[in-house]
């Protein structure tokens, strides 16, 4: 379902109608002049996250999509410094995380995409704080340059925590894969295909068929950085929500998260620091475009 809306860069947070419910009603109103995009799903905040989310209420949000940066001195704008020392960089991480923790509702998920050398602490913080393990998530994106004396980097951690037992856990299926030369089968299954599920094979932890976004159609003009693929966000949208939930990403980026949500009829809060151009002009046209998605979801 696609559900967009005009610009509204006025409309203070009060003034939105109690009678339908929008998760612009679970942040408070001292927050609203940093408004700058609304639908009838969601919002835009623009600010640091830490500026915005102490104001969002208390065991709300049903699922938080988290993807910084990567503290890897790219040059994302003028407000954000991506070279800060490790000390400084994961002190940061864990007062954003606190904040996250707050706000999820109970059995709510957390999904944070980052290095591994980032991730190894990060998890373990979360388990400190309480949170439940559920996946470490490999996803499979070669983009960078083989680096000396180190093996190839070629994926990204997608950590998986919730807020006790998950609330929401939707199964998945994917494709069964096929050569795409020749159009067969990749796998023969030890020779048990004829039972196998005709939706697919079960999601793993391991995600090889997460598209880069290099394609012009895929991504924002206004936004050089990288851009995350909405394979991966639906995937992870759909196993923790249901339709008319509420899921809040701090770092929106070029607002692949909101325009899944948007797509997905669920409910959305956003948090950009930089320009959020790209993310009003996503919501707002129909110049960028999903990836193909051939998951089936079950329940």
């Amino acid at each position: 379902m696609s559900n967009y809306a005009t610009n509204s860069l006025t409309l203070p947070l009060q003034l939105i109608s109690a009678q339908e419910f929008h998760p612009g009603t679970l942040c408070a109103p001292e927050i609203a002049t940093n408004m700058v995009f609304k639908t009838s799903l969601g919002v835009v905040f623009n600010a640091d996250c830490l500026k915005i989310l102490p104001h969002i209420e208390d065991d709300s949000i049903d699922t938080i999509f988290a993807d910084p940066p990567f503290n890897l001195d790219k040059q994302y704008g003028s407000k954000v410094d991506d070279n800060l020392s490790e000390k400084a960089y994961l002190m940061w991480c864990r007062a954003w995380l606190n904040e996250c923790i707050r706000i999820l509702k109970p059995g709510g998920a957390l999904f944070i995409y980052n290095l591994p050398k980032w991730n190894i602490p990060l998890g373990a913080h979360l388990t400190e704080e309480g949170m439940l393990f559920r996946h470490w998530i490999a996803v499979n994106i070669k983009l960078s340059l083989p680096i000396p004396k180190r093996l190839y980097p070629s994926h990204y951690g997608l950590l998986y925590y919730t807020k006790g037992t998950p609330k929401t856990f939707r199964k998945i299926r994917t494709p069964i894969q096929i050569c795409r030369h020749c159009s067969k089968e990749l796998k023969d299954y030890g020779g048990h295909r004829n039972a196998m599920n005709p939706n697919g094979v079960n999601l793993t932890d391991v995600w090889d068929d997460i598209p880069p976004v290099r394609h012009r159609k895929f991504k924002s003009a206004k936004r050089t950085q990288n851009q995350l693929s909405t394979k991966l966000v639906n995937r992870v949208v759909q196993m923790s929500t249901n339709e008319g939930e509420v899921v809040l990403d701090p770092f929106g980026g070029s607002g692949t998260t909101f325009d899944v949500c948007e797509r997905s009829n669920r409910y959305w809060i956003g948090i950009e620091k930089e320009s959020c151009d790209a993310i009003i002009e996503r919501l707002s046209t129909p110049l960028v475009l999903p990836h193909e998605n051939g998951d089936f979801i079950e329940g």
